[in-house]
């Protein structure tokens, strides 16, 4: 298990690339994460997590990255002019990527503004997080919450200090007139737009 004190690490990216799963800051909260496209450790982050029938939110640096691990373009089209921001739009997902969906048919994505974030997502790939927690408790504020969480059981920890109240990203669905807010969270959507 790595501990790394900067999202831009050559470690970091090494890690992610090969299958590590472990805990960052994203652009809301520090979360678990590990690499969309590797089934296999998404497979273990939803097992870290306790997770069924309940998707991670998808993270990428711009909309290219979600069109390209399967994302229909028309759907990312309309919810691209709201990135990049600390908004996850959920979008209908096809068999093929049902290991990120879990069986419901449809996940959370977003595009984040975190610069040193996206630095790190143009040479993983999209990461599919969830929040640094175990069901029921309140998600890490840091790193060392983290490791109480999930200990030895991921690969690497980032140290990134303390986030406290921070808001979780807001959650909207595509719909024929724009996007419908699920969850507000700490991006604010005009709904007339």
């Amino acid at each position: 298990m790595q501990i790394f004190h900067s999202l831009t690490d050559d470690g970091l990216v090494k890690v992610l690339r090969n299958g590590g799963v472990g805990v960052l800051l994203t652009d809301t909260l520090y979360g678990l994460v590990a690499r969309a496209s590797d089934p296999h450790a998404v497979e273990r982050l939803y097992a870290l997590k306790h997770r069924e029938r309940k998707p991670g939110t998808t993270i990428a640096a711009n909309a290219d990255q979600l069109i390209e691990l399967g994302l229909p373009e028309e759907m990312v089209a309309k919810a691209a002019p709201y990135w990049p921001a600390p908004l996850s739009v959920v979008m209908p997902l096809d068999k093929r990527l049902e290991y990120l969906h879990q069986g419901v048919g449809e996940s959370p994505f977003r595009v984040v503004a975190n610069e040193q974030l996206r630095v790190l997502l143009e040479q993983t790939g999209p990461l599919v997080t969830s929040s640094a927690n175990q069901p029921g408790e309140p998600p890490a504020e840091n790193c060392a919450e983290a490791q109480g969480y999930f200990g030895a059981s991921v690969d690497f920890y980032v140290d990134c200090g303390d986030v406290q109240n921070r808001e979780p990203s807001t959650i909207a669905r595509v719909t024929q007139d724009g996007l419908e807010v699920l969850r507000q969270g700490a991006y604010h959507i005009n709904q007339e737009q």
